[in-house]
């Protein structure tokens, strides 16, 4: 039994957090679009994680995390960007930027906040919201 990877069953739970991430992540975009910035890529995936979205901002490259929440139950969403998630979303950033050969480029961590409110969702971009860790 060990050593075996069990996958969580589709159920109300995760469809429901997997729209409210494709809801936030469309918000995102547009907004993000709206304030300037050029999505490069859009669900980064590699072996170490995922960036959701890649960015150009004037002569910035942004690696965003977007958190979304449609109640306040735990908490404001640019508050689930936790010191763990910061480190493994900087290693996939440096792995994406040695893979297209940008280490030299200038680079931040962007957080995209979106509450879910009923009519217009309140959104919040915390530009350089963190540090590369690891």
């Amino acid at each position: 039994m060990f050593g075996k990877c069990i996958q969580k069953p589709e159920g109300p739970t995760n469809d429901g957090r997997r729209h409210t991430g494709e809801s936030g992540e469309s918000i995102a975009v547009r907004f993000l679009k709206k304030k300037g910035y050029e999505i490069i890529e859009q669900n980064y995936r590699c072996k170490l994680g995922e960036i959701d979205i890649i960015a150009r901002d004037g002569r910035v490259l942004a690696f965003v995390e977007v958190k979304a929440r449609r109640t306040g139950d735990f908490g404001g969403p640019k508050w689930a960007v936790t010191p763990r998630k910061q480190r493994k979303i900087s290693m996939v950033a440096l792995k994406y930027l040695k893979e297209t050969e940008q280490m030299g480029k200038k680079a931040r961590f962007d957080v995209v906040a979106i509450r879910l409110l009923p009519g217009d969702p309140d959104v919040e971009i915390i530009k350089n919201a963190f540090d590369l860790a690891y």
